[in-house]
Parts: structure tokens; C-alpha cells; sequence
């Protein structure tokens, strides 16, 4: 009898744990990613992060290492672009597994080629440290890419990280942002404009994209409810719940590689 109490409770517990884990797939990539890194305390051996980008310190906070100097990973002489990374073996293999279908959904869309990594010097980190982030373009030597255990393994949060490593950034910071975007920076908490600042960024002549998974939606960053972002000219207009690449961001990624 109390065996089969015992099995109908962990039956029930992960039933329920199923549920919030399905729950929590169906949110778009800027909501994941704001309820991993929110509450995040971070150690004096991780860099300078804001929001889910980090940086060597905080000065380089206003240059976009993109247009600044030279971020891209090279091409290869067969026309692919090879990308290693380790994965840490601290995660499990469902874990591992969600991460490698990020990296192998790269291929079937570009020229992109994520490898494990050999004894290349310049090469991703991927491990799970406090919340979800990565740095922008190629930096040299060991990267980390920060997915953290609890909150950031859903195949949106890994393809939204690994396009930061790729050079890219987010689509309400691109340098014509004001032309589709109306920032309330009434409603915005305290201290966290600056993750509305426009950069100089190479749009690939492309449209602005509501539906990019580098789009964070309406209420990003709120701070008494209300949205701080809206479009324009019309208001009404969906975006911010992406929960995979969208067509422009495959089509930028070919562009700025050159894989066509």
C-alpha cells in the first residue's frame, strides 16, 4: 500500500513537472530568457553582462564589436564556416541533447558548421553558468556561451545565444529601430534603458523583423505592467514571440556569411 502511494505521488509530480517543462516551451525566446536571468547573481569570474550579452568590462558596452573590428569566424576553402565548441559534461544527456540540436539546426539553413572542437584556438564554451548569455561575434580563444541548467535548454534560447556568437544582436537595438519601434521609456524599470540603446548595426538589407527570434517582446523589461515597446505605424502588430529562427534571421545569417 504505501509502495503504491509512493509511485501514484512521483507519477503525479511528474506529470505536473511535464506540464510546467511544456508550459514553459511555448514561451517566446525573450520571455525564456528574461525568467533566467532577472534574479541572476553573478560571480567576479564572469565577464560584464547585460541583460544576455557579455562584454570584457563595461566600456566596451558602447561599441558593437561587429563594426568595430574584425568578429566574424572565417570561411573554409570548401565554403562552409566551422565553428568548434565544447560542450561541459555537466549536463545530462537530454540536456546535451537539446544543445546539440541547436548547434546541428544551423547547417540545414546556412553554411554554418558548429564541430566539436580538435585543438582549435578560437573555439565556444558552452557550460551552465548564472542565466543566458554570450558574447557578441568571435572573440578568440575560449568563449563561453552561458546556458544554464535551470531555465535556458529550449531550442530557442540556444539558437538566440549561438547568433549572438555569430554577430548578431538584438533586432529592437537595430539602427533603424525607430522607424518600426516606439520605445516607452516611461514604463521601462529603472536602470535598465540600456537595453534599448540603438547600435550601429549591418542590417543585411533586410527588413526589420518582428518576428526574429532576436526580438524581445512588448513588455520587455517592464516595470509597472505596461508594454515598452510598440510598433509602428501600427500598434496592433504581433511580435516578440518567436520560438525559432525566423526567415530574415536565416537570411542575414547567409548574407553576412556569404554562404550563397
Amino acid at each position: 500500500m504505501a509502495f503504491l502511494k509512493y509511485t501514484l505521488s512521483f507519477l503525479i509530480l511528474l506529470v505536473v513537472s511535464d506540464c510546467s517543462w511544456a508550459e514553459e516551451k511555448q514561451l517566446s525566446v525573450s520571455e525564456l530568457l528574461w525568467r533566467a536571468n532577472k534574479d541572476v547573481v553573478r560571480t567576479e569570474k564572469e565577464p560584464f553582462v547585460v541583460d544576455d550579452i557579455a562584454y570584457d568590462n563595461e566600456n566596451e558596452r558602447n561599441a558593437d564589436p561587429c563594426t568595430s573590428e574584425d568578429c566574424m569566424w572565417s570561411k573554409s576553402a570548401d565554403g562552409n564556416v566551422y565553428v568548434p565548441y565544447v560542450i561541459a559534461r555537466h549536463y545530462s544527456p537530454r540536456e546535451h541533447a537539446i544543445i546539440k540540436r541547436g548547434l546541428e539546426s544551423f547547417s540545414s539553413v546556412s553554411c554554418i558548421r558548429f564541430v566539436e572542437r580538435d585543438a582549435q584556438i578560437d573555439y565556444l564554451s558552452i557550460q551552465s553558468d548564472n542565466g543566458c548569455w554570450s558574447y557578441v561575434g568571435r572573440r578568440g580563444n575560449a568563449q563561453t556561451v552561458s546556458l544554464d541548467r535551470s531555465g535556458c535548454l529550449y531550442h530557442n534560447t540556444v539558437q538566440h545565444e549561438l547568433l549572438h556568437a555569430l554577430g548578431f544582436n538584438h533586432e529592437q537595438c537595430r539602427s533603424d529601430r525607430d522607424q518600426y519601434i516606439r520605445v516607452l521609456w516611461e514604463n521601462i524599470m529603472p536602470g535598465w534603458e540600456y537595453n534599448f540603446d540603438k547600435i550601429n548595426t549591418l542590417n543585411q538589407n533586410t527588413p526589420y523583423d518582428y518576428t526574429s527570434i532576436m526580438q524581445y517582446h512588448r513588455y520587455a523589461f517592464s516595470g509597472n505592467g505596461k508594454p515598452t515597446m510598440q510598433p509602428i505605424p501600427n500598434a496592433n502588430v504581433d511580435f516578440g514571440t518567436s520560438t525559432e529562427m525566423s526567415k530574415n534571421d536565416i537570411l542575414r545569417l547567409n548574407r553576412l556569411y556569404k554562404c550563397w
